[in-house]
């Protein structure tokens, strides 16, 4: 009696003090993904890769990203430092490697999922001036290591799929590169976890570059053994090597890393380049990769056999189909990470339609009429704008900061003036509505009061609850509800949704006093917040596709289910029907991870438009195929900044 009594007091603490139920709550098993030689090696495609494949296995997957810097989060960093700024539901400003895990995996993770040394820190300065520590010195180790283990513990039981089931794995990518200053403490960290949680529940996987040195095309290990080797220094050891290189990795190459990297050569895998990157999974699996994972793991499934899905999305995104030119009008051109995301969406976009798609980017500096300063760059000029007006269809992305506004705001000038297909984002809608202010309205010296705070017009106004003294975290931020007008083309897009929820990242708004002289001459705005007081979507009827969205569409594009916005763009561009024929049922026969195929389903092109339309003109065009389901679900999954 007395055993049983204790027992049950004991088990009666537990519950109190872990309201959660992490005490009964099944331990999830890691597998983390390092980097050696240089960074940008492929590390998040290999770990979003690995996670797909053993999601094929039956497991619930979830991820998170380290990065070593100090910064508490992405959000002001500009894109020439780490790429985009990736935004999450919850408002999360993460590293784009989130991107890639959200878009292979299918799962909604939050801005915990991303770990940076400025959060950490941030967090163990906290509890040190809250007295957590009773008095002690807080020193790098324990309380550091140990805040990035409580850390990971936590985050790795957050249900990320929807099911509210607890995933069995959590793949950890550790950004950087083995060996810098800044990573050793996360190293450290990693090397006290392996102890705590147990080596069958931690596979420690490690990618390496291998590079092709002179003209005779021999690959060199030696890069690779010297990266393991300062892994080992660390106190870890890996599992698996993945090693990076331009071709197929040769059996002496491997026999060499697999003797200095103690691990067995079919441990040893080649991750060459190929013509995408939806490949990778394929190339993985046939080297049996998931299956050593789940062994070292001592998870006992059977490994997928295929992943015929993303075998389609391969062979999709290399085949050879009709082509559409989409010129991006951005400020960050010189990298194309900073518009990640963005250029997935489009890629996804042109997939579902059976387009290849051509991207053509266009300095929006480049585009700006010629003065004294930018004389010398008139031969950048001329060029910027023979690529500008050879494309399809226009997108202008989001951005921050009046360089290359005026040449964004020449480009919406140009796609309206010419009736082509134009897509604005964030920004890109901001640039449509003073464009339209200057020239339509005849507004002269119109613009946003982020660019000109005296002018006339502000067009464009500070948004009232946003502190203007704080620049991280301080937007308008993640996923929120657009009521769309039924009588519109964004309504359309999104199969007829009255609701929908996309993400947003903005200070600035439209300034709703002067939105009816808009209405009044042709730009009507067909979609607003819940109260109806912000502006979300513009269109102008009159012309074929004309249409700038204030959130972020690109975050919840995927390749099964491409952002309806691209497709719109995508589909105006190529000359195809916008609508999808409704007396088809094929959007709701088939599994949400589906791909479209020609032979899916076909569009009537003599449908009458005026049925689906009360004020929207679009003129008659031939071809055919099926339309981009929506992306954005009506459930309530948004929240507060």
């Amino acid at each position: 009696f007395f055993f049983f009594f204790c027992s049950f007091s004991l088990i009666l603490i537990l519950i109190l003090q872990n309201p959660v139920g992490l005490v009964f709550a099944p331990m999830p098993k890691f597998v983390v993904v390092s980097g050696g030689v240089v960074s940008g090696i492929g590390k998040g495609i290999t770990a979003s890769s690995i996670g797909l494949l053993l999601r094929e296995s039956g497991l619930t997957i979830t991820c998170i990203k380290i990065d070593p810097y100090l910064n508490i989060d992405a959000g002001t960093m500009s894109p020439y430092e780490h790429g985009e700024v990736y935004v999450l539901d919850d408002g999360g400003e993460v590293d784009l490697d989130l991107g890639n895990y959200e878009r292979f995996l299918d799962v909604t993770l939050t801005r915990d999922h991303n770990i940076t040394t400025g959060k950490i820190y941030d967090l163990v300065l906290k509890q040190e001036r809250k007295g957590s520590f009773l008095g002690k010195t807080v020193q790098v180790v324990p309380h550091i290591t140990g805040a990035i283990q409580d850390w990971i513990s936590r985050v790795s039981h957050i249900p990320v799929d929807g099911s509210g089931k607890i995933p069995d794995i959590c793949i950890i990518e550790l950004g950087g590169t083995v060996g810098d200053i800044e990573s050793m403490i996360f190293l450290e960290a990693l090397r006290q976890f392996e102890f705590r949680v147990g080596r069958d529940n931690f596979c420690h996987i490690h990618v390496t570059l291998v590079p092709v040195v002179g003209a005779v095309g021999e690959q060199k290990s030696k890069p690779a053994q010297h990266s393991v080797k300062e892994l080992r220094a660390a106190g870890l050891l890996p599992n698996m090597i993945v090693c990076r290189s331009t071709e197929p990795l040769n059996r002496a190459a491997k026999e060499k890393i697999s003797m200095f990297g103690m691990v067995p050569s079919n441990h040893v895998f080649s991750v060459h380049d190929v013509e995408n990157i939806y490949q990778v999974p394929r190339m993985l699996l046939d080297q049996n990769l998931p299956a050593l994972v789940l062994s070292t793991l001592r998870i006992n499934i059977m490994p997928p056999v295929s992943v015929p899905i993303w075998d389609s999305i391969a062979a999709k995104a290399s085949e050879e189909m009709p082509e559409v030119s989409i010129g991006i009008v951005g400020k960050y051109t010189g990298l194309s990470d900073s518009y990640i995301s963005v250029t997935k969406a489009l890629q996804f976009a042109a997939m579902d339609s059976n387009r290849t798609l051509k991207i053509v980017w266009v300095d929006a500096e480049h585009l700006e009429r010629p003065s004294k300063r930018r004389h010398k760059h008139s031969e950048q000029a001329k060029t910027a704008w023979k690529s500008l007006s050879s494309v399809d269809g226009i997108l202008c992305p989001g951005g921050f900061g009046d360089r290359g506004v005026e040449g964004k705001i020449l480009a919406a000038k140009y796609a309206r003036e010419n009736n082509i297909p134009f897509l604005g984002i964030c920004l890109g809608l901001q640039v449509a509505v003073i464009e339209f202010g200057r020239n339509v309205l005849n507004m002269k010296g119109a613009n946003s009061a982020e660019f000109d705070p005296d002018t006339k017009f502000p067009l464009v106004v500070f948004m009232p609850e946003i502190s203007p003294n704080e620049m991280g975290g301080n937007m308008r931020l993640g996923s929120r509800v657009t009521r769309l007008k039924s009588d519109s083309v964004i309504f359309q897009l999104y199969d007829e949704k009255k609701e929908i929820y996309e993400r947003h990242r903005h200070r600035y708004e439209v300034n709703t006093e002067l939105i009816g002289d808009f209405e009044k001459n042709g730009m009507i705005f067909t979609g607003q917040d819940e109260l109806g007081v912000r502006m979300e979507v513009i269109e102008i009827p009159a012309l074929k596709f004309f249409v700038g969205v204030q959130f972020h569409p690109e975050f919840k594009s995927r390749p099964y289910r491409p952002s309806p916005p691209f497709c719109g763009l995508i589909r105006a561009a190529a000359k195809l029907p916008l609508i999808r024929d409704r007396s088809s049922s094929l959007g709701d026969m088939l599994p949400a991870d589906s791909v479209l195929s020609p032979e899916d389903g076909t569009v009537d092109e003599t449908i009458d438009l005026s049925e689906h339309f009360s004020s929207i003109v679009l003129n008659p065009v031939s071809g055919s195929g099926v339309s981009c389901g929506s992306s954005s679900s009506s459930s309530s999954d948004t929240s507060s900044s």
